[in-house]
């Protein structure tokens, strides 16, 4: 073999190898273009809320339709009722209130407590939340995955982060009214409360295997579905 065909296999191999190894960190690099900014071709894709195609997140409405509105909401301005069964009230400052929110990885969130109102134990598959009272004070907390707590009161211009999907609650042990507001590093957080998730599915979880997992009786299993019912 002379030298420039041993130059051109040697050639070949690095390339096939170079190839490969770029395959595999695109493929690991995890990036998502609805969640990453980096991926953004244009100054912004206001969601069309209306439209009927699906995607992951929502398709950009025309940009001669887009207006100030589209970026705009007053909706945590003022208190929500928290004359509830559980004492708190959430409003909502998302990609569904606010269009232009869409492919910007980021919401907002007001919660308001009554003395003794709870934001019952959740989870926000999407996006890891960031905390800070308004007014007040919170008893906050989250699990680990190996079952570790973390908790804290947290009080009147603190903070406290909740990471992504991790199982966390807050509660107000005072005896005054509180407010918070929390941001998401998603345009669609997505909020799972435990209790209702498990007895209040539609169809419902079977109740052999509600029995089974929490080690109790049937009739105690439609003890806690009618005190979750929406009229308790």
């Amino acid at each position: 073999m002379n030298k420039a065909f041993l130059f051109c296999i040697f050639i070949s191999i690095f390339l096939t190898i170079a190839a490969a190894i770029l395959i595999i960190l695109l493929c690991f690099h995890g990036h998502h273009p609805v969640d990453d900014l980096h991926y953004q071709s244009q100054d912004f894709c206001v969601a069309d809320l209306n439209s009927r195609i699906k995607v992951d997140g929502f398709t950009c409405k025309s940009s001669s339709e887009v207006d100030e509105t589209d970026f705009f909401f007053s909706g945590l301005a003022a208190p929500a009722s928290t004359a509830n069964a559980m004492g708190t009230a959430a409003t909502p400052a998302d990609v569904r209130q606010i269009p232009g929110l869409n492919t910007l990885s980021i919401s907002m969130s007001r919660y308001d407590f009554a003395p003794g109102g709870v934001n019952p134990p959740h989870v926000h598959p999407r996006a890891t939340e960031i905390l800070f009272v308004v007014d007040g004070e919170l008893l906050v907390g989250f699990l680990t995955t190996s079952n570790k707590l973390f908790t804290k009161i947290v009080s009147k211009g603190e903070i406290f982060v909740f990471p992504r999907g991790l199982l966390h609650f807050q509660f107000n042990n005072g005896s005054s009214a509180a407010a918070v507001i929390a941001a998401f590093d998603s345009q669609l957080p997505g909020t799972q409360p435990v209790a209702a998730a498990l007895f209040e599915a539609a169809p419902a979880v079977p109740e052999n295997v509600l029995t089974a997992a929490f080690r109790m009786e049937s009739e105690l299993v439609e003890k806690i579905k009618a005190g979750l019912a929406p009229n308790n």
